[in-house]
């Protein structure tokens, strides 16, 4: 018997969207077992030098440094296309509207310092204090904006949907401003990689797993999303019906389904600027699992 193949990924609607189907017996595993842990998205970063799972939900930026010993899936990506993690402020009266370069050399709170967001917003403002803010529970980043610890925050997953209700403003959308600066790329956020270790042969079978779990997810969408709000709920979150719809489209979508080219090549270029910029290995490369269909 195969040894159950180790899947690790975080709470948040998007991650458990896709592996439901494949651990509620929704797909044909055809024996393979599966066993799963979740965690937040810096600790999963973190969690990859460790090799004791075996595909694993990592920000892109993470995978800079890990091109080494574990693949890019050819699906399960979180991509922003002309949207992506906010950065929010409490709301100021009178004066223009604010941006990113009003909070030059301010305190940001970040989710993490191997995020996707952190690099991005690096490489769109350079200088700025980061402090890390953990994403759980999930007011702490809304907390320590209004307790004075940073003056913004940086706001990943199902934040960047709430902040509103929330009492705070938008400084900037990064997956907006990140098009802007790339003639029009997506921001590729977050993907699952796959260990070497495990061969070919098993990489390729635990891929086609993986894609199917993510195309039924998307073919019975009500029925995920129903099972999510009835036994996934975080009371941290508190996710609506349509607030879980709106993310769900913005993040388990056809770029889900498959990593398309200009989201890959996306991570080519958000390599090579963090790259020049000194915020990512000189050896960094973009190795993908091949394609099972």
């Amino acid at each position: 018997m195969d040894p159950p193949i180790r899947l690790a990924f975080s709470p948040d609607s998007d991650d458990i969207f896709m592996f439901w189907p494949l651990l509620n017996g929704k797909v044909d595993t055809g024996g393979l077992a599966f066993t799963h842990e979740r965690a937040d998205t810096e600790s999963l970063n973190l969690r990859a030098d460790r090799e004791d799972v075996d595909v694993l939900a990592v920000s892109i930026a993470r995978y800079a440094a890990l091109s080494a010993r574990w693949l890019l899936l050819p699906h399960g990506a979180s991509v922003g296309r002309g949207y992506g993690p906010v950065v929010v402020r409490l709301p100021r009266a009178g004066g223009p509207p604010p941006s990113l370069q009003d909070l030059e050399g301010a305190r940001i709170g970040v989710p993490g310092l191997h995020t996707t967001a952190y690099l991005t917003l690096r490489l769109l403002l350079p200088r700025f204090l980061a402090k890390v803010v953990p994403i759980q529970p999930f007011a702490r980043s809304f907390d320590a904006v209004r307790q004075g610890e940073v003056d913004a925050a940086l706001l990943i997953h199902e934040g960047r949907l709430v902040y509103e209700r929330e009492g705070f403003e938008r400084v900037a959308d990064l997956g907006e401003a990140w098009a802007k600066l790339t003639g029009g790329l997506p921001l590729p956020l977050g993907g699952n990689v796959i260990r070497k270790g495990l061969g070919p042969d098993v990489i390729a079978r635990v891929s086609r797993l993986c894609r199917a779990s993510i195309v039924w997810a998307l073919e019975h969408r009500d029925e995920v999303m129903t099972a999510l709000l009835s036994s996934e709920s975080r009371a941290d979150v508190k996710l609506d019906r349509a607030l879980l719809d709106r993310y769900l489209a913005m993040y388990a979508n056809d770029d889900t389904r498959d990593f398309r080219e200009d989201a890959r090549a996306a991570v080519r270029e958000l390599f090579e600027r963090g790259r020049a910029a000194g915020l990512v290995p000189p050896g960094a490369e973009v190795a993908f699992a091949p394609d099972a269909a």
